[in-house]
């Protein structure tokens, strides 16, 4: 019961707080970039002790160095309408300090030189790379609506998934080995609540959905089914890795959620379709 009332109270005083950070226009939208940088860190971090579970040991320094390189480049690259090349740079250097750093160490430092290399360039693509998305999200025309929208379908389908499950799942859960408690009833009732989502979405916020072809209607429905899928496939994945490494949840930092990566997972995965998605739907 007490995990239900958290899970409750993050989604009443959470959604809001983060719907003003995603409605603040200032500087092209730096609040919201500068919260994707942090959980993406953060994430990374998580990441990181994910990996050293199962030998691929890197620094808490590095990792949260490493999870911000992504989002950071991209955020330089919208603020001051710089080339996408800086994401390249960015990686670069990121990928050579990881490569070079220690090729002057100790014999026995170095028996962990690949542990450590496999593990940075890991936790430089995850969840960081997939974060990047969002930020993207703020050169399409009314950002702050399409990200809201993007937002409301991913909480949309992790919260309705939850419900559903919970008052419906009893008897068609276990299908899915990596997480247990998944029901078919919650991965239906999770993929109507973002298609609704979308819909909402393309009716009455034209300026922002304007469809290419298909009528607003089902175009958002589309958006809305393809994103909720990648939500929950996100959801998922972090749970495949968590059951194998031998873990319950990626840290203990959100009530009722568990970890960053536990609450950003689903919203990493469905960021680029929702992006490409969107392009081609309302391009």
């Amino acid at each position: 019961m007490k995990k239900v009332v958290q899970r409750l109270l993050l989604f009443f005083i959470g959604i809001p707080l983060m719907a003003l950070i995603v409605l603040l226009p200032y500087f092209k939208h730096l609040a919201i970039n500068l919260f994707v940088i942090v959980f993406s860190s953060l994430g990374a971090v998580e990441f990181a002790n994910i990996l050293k579970k199962k030998g691929l040991v890197l620094s808490t320094a590095e990792a949260a160095v490493m999870g911000l390189i992504a989002p950071a480049a991209m955020t330089v690259v919208v603020s001051f309408d710089l080339s996408g090349q800086m994401m390249s740079a960015a990686f670069i250097i990121g990928a050579s300090w990881l490569l070079v750093f220690r090729i002057f160490a100790s014999e026995e430092k170095l028996r962990d030189y690949t542990i450590r290399t496999v593990a940075g360039f890991s936790v430089m693509m995850y969840p960081g790379l997939f974060l990047v998305w969002i930020i993207r999200m703020t050169l399409l025309p009314r950002p702050d609506m399409v990200i809201l929208i993007f937002l409301l379908m991913v909480f949309a389908n992790d919260s309705l998934a939850w419900l559903a499950g919970m008052l419906f799942g009893k008897n068609n859960r276990g299908i899915i080995a990596v997480s247990p408690n998944k029901s078919i009833a919650g991965f239906i009732g999770g993929l109507i609540a973002a298609v609704l989502a979308g819909i909402v979405g393309a009716q009455f916020i034209p300026d922002a959905f304007v469809s290419s072809g298909l009528h607003p209607a089902l175009a958002g429905a589309v958006l809305g089914f393809l994103t909720g899928a990648a939500g929950s496939l996100g959801d998922l994945a972090e749970s495949a890795l968590k059951r194998s490494s031998g873990i319950k949840d990626s840290g203990s930092i959100i009530p009722g959620r568990g970890g960053v990566l536990d609450s950003i997972d689903s919203v990493a995965l469905a960021a680029p379709v929702f992006y490409v998605a969107y392009h081609i739907l309302f391009g």
